[in-house]
Formats: C-alpha cells, sequence, structure tokens
C-alpha cells in the first residue's frame, strides 16, 4: 500500500506536495506526517530534491493555515460561532475550544503560532484564534511559514532515514494513516456538544 501511495505522492510532483499539505491543514484527517515522510522517501529515491520538498511543502502548510486565519479574520466572532457550532463535530472542535485558543492566544502572542507548528495536534487549530485576534497578516504568515518549515524538515529528514530502512516504511505509513483515521473518527463518533 505504501508503494502505491508514494508512486501517487511522486506522480504528483512538487504541486501535488503543495496541494496535498494544502488540503492537510484545511481538513483535519489527511496527516503531513505521511505526505512530507514519503516525500523523505522520495528525496532519498532521487525522485525529489530537498530544498524544493521543503520550500513547496512549506507554502503549501502555509497557505492552507491561512485559510483558517481569514476565516476567523474576517468572520469575526458573531458569524464564526453558528458555524463552529453547526460543524464543530467534523472539524473536532468546540466554540469553547475557540474561545480557550483565543485567549491563550492574546496572552501568549504571535509566538504561539510558531511553536505550536511542531505540535501535531494544535498546529492548525491555533490559526483560527490568531484571526479571531487580528494578528497581522504579514507577521502571521511570517510566523507559521518559519514553524512549519522546521517542523517539515524534520519530516523530510525522518522519510530519508525511514527509506534505508525498506522493512519500516509499510508499517509507518499504514500506523500513521491508521492513527490519523481512527483519531478522526473517534473524535466525531464520541463527539459530545457542551451546549
Amino acid at each position: 500500500m505504501h508503494e502505491w501511495i508514494l508512486r501517487l505522492i511522486e506522480q504528483g510532483g512538487y504541486w501535488g506536495i503543495a496541494l496535498l499539505m494544502f488540503l492537510e491543514n484545511v481538513f483535519p484527517p489527511i496527516p503531513s506526517e505521511v505526505i512530507m515522510g514519503l516525500g523523505g522517501v522520495g528525496v532519498a529515491r532521487g525522485t525529489f530534491a530537498f530544498w524544493p520538498l521543503l520550500l513547496i511543502g512549506t507554502i503549501g502548510s502555509t497557505m492552507g493555515n491561512y485559510v483558517w486565519f481569514l476565516l476567523g479574520d474576517r468572520l469575526s466572532y458573531k458569524r464564526l460561532e453558528p458555524f463552529v457550532v453547526r460543524w464543530g463535530r467534523w472539524l473536532t472542535v468546540e466554540w469553547d475550544d475557540i474561545e480557550k485558543g483565543t485567549e491563550f492566544f492574546r496572552r501568549h502572542g504571535q509566538w504561539v503560532v510558531f511553536f505550536l507548528r511542531f505540535s501535531p495536534l494544535l498546529r492548525t487549530v491555533v490559526s483560527l484564534p490568531a484571526g479571531l485576534a487580528h494578528m497581522s497578516h504579514i507577521r502571521f504568515l511570517v510566523f507559521t511559514f518559519a514553524g512549519a518549515a522546521i517542523w517539515n524538515t524534520a519530516l523530510i529528514l525522518g522519510g530519508q532515514w525511514l527509506a534505508t530502512q525498506q522493512d519500516l516504511i509499510g508499517p509507518a505509513v499504514t500506523g500513521m494513516m491508521g492513527l490519523a483515521v481512527a483519531a478522526y473518527l473517534w473524535r466525531v463518533i464520541t463527539w459530545k456538544p457542551k451546549g
């Protein structure tokens, strides 16, 4: 199965990686660990080059996060709350989570955007509170790009290492995909709105 996924990623090329990284940040269950990790396997096999892969993957990731930032920045609390209440189950986020995130962001500032890029669970969620707090667009993009670049570097290097361990590639990809889908389904199935 991992060879099939790797072939799809390789056939999509750099722009396919950018699109997948964009979607990974807009729609929760697609794991960046698989996308950029297999990109790293592609680097080891000579299909991709490290720097273009890092640049294009980071641009895709930044633009995906920017979608959530713009939603928060443009819609404001009053218009965003009904959207989150209605679709929260599928987004796996509560309005209460958004309010707590916004308050946390206001207390700790833009460095939260940078450091949460290294958190598998919170790196996309922080974009919405940053938008609701009306962080500067340029500052958001710079901090997001920098944090995502570091995260993507680690994933590519991990993928390159994984390529030297042929027996581990299949189980690692299957495990990551399975965990991501299972975690998402668990959140959706066990969803109980607080209100």
